[in-house]
Formats: structure tokens, sequence, C-alpha cells
């Protein structure tokens, strides 16, 4: 059985992303690495609020970046993912904003995701979270994902 990759709104947009900074295309460069040789390694799924997010706004490449996700299963937003976010909220675990972290971390843990993908390091791919994410989830009686990197999840050589 494949381990299954929750795929939040930051990886598909760094698979297009057109930024010259060097580590804004090194991230480009890792997105597009996992995504073209490793995805089909893992059940990968995402979610209504990330095609919502990807929608939204005019910016570069946006049709492209729609239709990479395509082909991407996506998890229902169901009542006990909305109390999860709350509680999330409530203990600080993740910013004030029902709509984002919150709820891309809930969804990945109520659906038993292996893993979170993002390009989130301030409030997801955090070693510095972790632990309280680990702790509350624990509590709540839901599975952690590992919240980690394109980079992580190429392997090497």
């Amino acid at each position: 059985m494949k381990q299954r990759v929750y795929i939040e709104t930051t990886i598909p947009s760094f698979y297009y992303e057109v930024r010259k900074e060097p580590e804004m295309v090194a991230r480009r460069n890792w997105t597009r690495a996992w995504w073209d040789r490793c995805k089909n390694n893992y059940e990968v799924v995402s979610s209504p609020p990330v095609l919502d997010e990807l929608s939204r706004g005019n910016y570069p490449n946006k049709s492209k970046i729609l239709k990479l996700m395509d082909d991407i299963s996506l998890v229902p937003v169901e009542k006990p993912v909305l109390d999860i976010v709350r509680v999330y909220i409530q203990n600080g675990v993740m910013p004030n904003n029902p709509v984002g972290d919150a709820l891309h971390l809930a969804l990945a843990s109520f659906h038993k995701c292996d893993y979170l993908l993002t390009w989130n390091c301030k409030h997801l791919a955090n070693a510095n979270k972790a632990t309280h994410v680990k702790r509350l989830n624990a509590v709540l009686n839901l599975y952690t994902p590992l919240m980690v990197t394109p980079l992580e999840l190429i392997p090497g050589d």
C-alpha cells in the first residue's frame, strides 16, 4: 500500500514558480523533481480548499497550476475537520485563519495522510511546531502526518 501525501497550495504553486531569487529557483526545482519523478510512488491527495486558493487572484501560470491538479484526488471537508481546525486555533498550534494552515493540517490528520507536503516552513513544515501538533493530535486521537518539503521526499542517490 502506498503512503498517502496531502498536497497543500504551495506545492503546485512552486511547480510553476517564476521568481528568480536563488531560493525560489531551488524550491521550484525540488518541487518539479518530486512531482515528476517521485509523485507516482505515493497516493497523492489534496482538497477543495487548495483548489479554491489556487483559483483566487491573477498570477502567472494560473491555468497550468490548476491543470496540474486535475488528476489529484480530493479529500472532503467534513464537520469533524472544522472542529479540529477550531481546536488547533484555540490551542495556538496554527494561526487564526480557519481556511488556511489549520485547515490543511486538519484535513491531512483526519484523513490519515502519512505526509503533508508543503513549502510553508513557518507554520507547517516546522520542527518547532511538530511536538505541539503531535501532542494535540494525540489528545484528539488523530493521526499526525509528517509535515515535510518536497526535498525531504526525494530519495538520495
